[in-house]
């Protein structure tokens, strides 16, 4: 039951769910997370920890930047079922849409 917790807290937040759905497009470093969700770095990094901490996310080192990308949902089946209903979820919502649509103009 804690799994199935700790997936469900990472999710209860806006700005996590709108990272999941960035991932899902692309992999992305802090810093463009930064850019494209208008936050402080403190605040991106503590959520990709959370995320990460629930088996959503997994991160890699590629030279100077740390990439979030989904993670593979070995570890956890919640996760691994949450990111799967979530490609389906949210396609009508105007925000998320906007926020996709930028995140094909970010550029390292």
């Amino acid at each position: 039951m804690k799994q199935l917790i700790k997936v469900m807290k990472a999710m209860s937040e806006p700005n996590r769910v709108k990272i999941l759905k960035l991932l899902q497009q692309k992999e992305f470093c802090v810093c463009e997370l930064q850019a494209l969700l208008e936050l402080a770095q403190p605040t991106i990094s503590k959520h990709l920890k959370l995320l990460e901490d629930a088996g959503l996310v997994e991160s890699y080192k590629d030279k100077l930047f740390v990439n979030y990308r989904p993670a593979s949902g070995k570890e956890s089946v919640y996760a691994h079922t949450l990111q799967k209903n979530l490609r389906g979820w949210l396609k009508d919502d105007p925000e998320i849409a906007n926020l996709l649509l930028k995140s094909f103009h970010v550029n390292r």
